[in-house]
Order: structure tokens, then sequence, then C-alpha cells
């Protein structure tokens, strides 16, 4: 029974949010105080993206493209798959799913892959990690492009988002990832040495980003709209949702007669979405009042994948040889 508690017990990161989400909830910032926030949470976010870019290997890019079999698979699961699911859930009554929610639904699935957690668990459950290195970064270098394309494509028509802040997405998020990648070879070491420091800001820009969304929507009365059970059927789509992608792509693996280790690689790196990617980003693309709904079926779906893959990851283990891989505390956020 411990054993098992361990396996799927929260991290650090995901409590981190909770309490931001609580605190929010009880103390939101509101009037001049929320207006100097936002700006210090834009200057917050476009760093965020900024040591994306410098900390983006091109080397390890370059070293896996000799697999584009397995890339192709997991940017099809990534960006094809996932979206078709979230049109899927779009279908569903907002009796049972509410229109912000549906939206937060569809706007995870356009999200692109993450890194540290897909690298981590292809390594405990012995797959093929510097394929997963490559695809993992690669997912996140066109998601910066990508993500705000296919929820533009997808979300406009239904009038849930207002695309004119083009301005806002170009000089937060693809100017500094464009400055971060020149400067890759300048400050690539740097960021290697100084990891734990830049890890802070990384995770830091995310909760305030979190406590601004969340106090802007407590304000307008979030919770007095979302009774528990909504909570409740949001944990259970995404549950489907994770369960269907890891079901598919593991039998996409096997259609293409990939190897175990290459089937590994595509079952962890096509079925992660990055929180780190998607609530920054959601800042930008979604109007204020709305980003605390969209982003909340994002925050449980981060805690289930993480939880449901470490166990996937052990299985996978289990079944292979006895070879070197990460430990569960290598598994990142």
């Amino acid at each position: 029974m411990l054993g098992l508690l361990q396996k799927i017990r929260p991290d650090k990161f995901t409590l981190a949010l909770v309490g931001t989400v609580i605190v929010a909830s009880l103390l939101p910032v509101h009037g001049k105080a929320a207006e100097g926030f936002g700006v210090a949470t834009q200057i917050a976010v476009a760093l965020l993206f900024f040591m994306h870019g410098v900390n983006l290997s091109r080397e390890a890019v370059v070293e896996g493209m000799s697999h584009w079999r397995l890339h192709l698979v997991v940017l099809f699961s990534t960006y094809i798959l996932f979206p078709a699911l979230g049109l899927l859930v779009q279908l569903l009554p907002a009796s049972i799913l509410s229109p912000p929610l549906a939206t937060g639904v569809l706007y995870l699935c356009c999200l692109p892959s993450t890194v540290q957690s897909s690298i981590a668990f292809t390594s405990l459950a012995r797959g093929n990690v510097p394929a997963a290195i490559c695809s993992a970064s690669l997912s996140n270098l066109l998601g910066v492009f990508a993500t705000p394309l296919i929820v533009s494509l997808l979300l406009s028509a239904k009038g849930s988002v207002s695309f004119g802040q083009i301005e806002g997405i170009v000089l937060q998020i693809l100017v500094p990832f464009a400055v971060g990648q020149a400067l890759h070879g300048r400050l690539g070491a740097w960021a290697k040495r100084n990891k734990p420091a830049l890890f802070m800001v990384d995770r830091g820009s995310i909760l305030m980003v979190v406590y601004g969304a969340f106090s802007e929507a407590v304000t307008r009365g979030l919770w007095g709209q979302m009774p528990f059970s909504s909570l409740m059927v949001m944990v259970l789509i995404n549950m489907l949702l994770l369960a269907a992608v890891l079901g598919g792509t593991a039998w996409i693996g096997r259609l293409g007669r990939f190897n175990q280790a290459d089937r590994i690689t595509i079952v962890f790196c096509g079925s992660k979405k990055s929180l780190a990617s998607g609530v920054p980003m959601a800042n930008i693309l979604f109007p204020a009042a709305l980003v605390g709904p969209v982003v909340l079926p994002l925050m449980l779906f981060h805690q289930i994948q993480l939880m449901a893959c470490a166990y996937l990851a052990r299985r996978y283990a289990e079944r292979t040889d006895d070879l070197p891989a990460a430990t569960p505390d290598q598994i990142a956020a």
C-alpha cells in the first residue's frame, strides 16, 4: 500500500500550484496592484521563453534527426491526434462540461510535449533516450509557432478567444525565444551551470501566471460558477484523454514495427503536454477573465500524466533487460 502511494504522490510543483490557487482564492490581487502584478508577469513570461531558447540544444536536435519516422509519429500524436480528441470533447453538452473548461481541454490538446519528464520517463523505462531528447526538443521548438496557430484555427471559429493581440504573441513568445536561441552558443553553458537557480525562475514565472489568472477569475465569481461535480468530470475527461493517447501511441508503435526502445520513446514523448509552456502562453492568448478556467484542465492533466506515466515506466522497465535507468527523483514536472 505504501509503495502504491509513493508511485502516485503529487510532486512538489503540483503542490505549489494547488497552494497558489488556494491563496488566489482567499487573497486575490485586484485593482492597481493587479495592474502592476500583470506587468511583472508579462516580463517574467518573456524571460521564461528567452530561457527556453537558451536551453534548447540544437546539437541534440541534429543528433536525433536520423529517427525521422519516430519523430513524425510523436508530432502526429502531439499536434494531430490530441487536437482531434479535443474536438470530440467539444461535442459534450454544456450541462456536462462548461464552455470555459471545454475551451481549456481543446487548448491543452494543442500544446507541445514536455522536455524533462518525457526524457526522464523514457530513461526510467529504458527507451531510446537520444531520440527522446530530439523529439521533445523538436516538439517544444515547433510548439512556439504551432500552438498559437492551431489554437487560433480551432477556437476562433467558436468565438471563445480574440486573436487581435498578435503583437503580444510576437513580443512575449517569439522574440524572446529567438533571442535565446541566437545566444545559445554563448549562454548555454552558463545556463547549465546555473540550472537550479534558473529552474526556480522558470517555476516562479508559472506560479505568477497562475496566481494572476485565478485572482482575476475568482473576482469574477469562478468558484460560484463551477461546482465540485464539474471538477470531477474534468478529471475523468483528462484520464480518458490520456488513456486514449497512450493506447494510440502504443498501437502505432507496434503497427510501424518500431523496436521496443523506440516504442517506449513514442509513448512517453507523444502523450505529454507541457505545463511550463501552456500556462504562460495561455496568459497571452486568452482574455484575462478566461485564463483561470482555461488552464485548470492543464493543471489537472499535468498531475495525472505524471502519476500514470510513472507507473507505466516502471512496468516497461520490468520487461526489459537490467540496464541503468533514471531514478524517480530525476523526473521533473
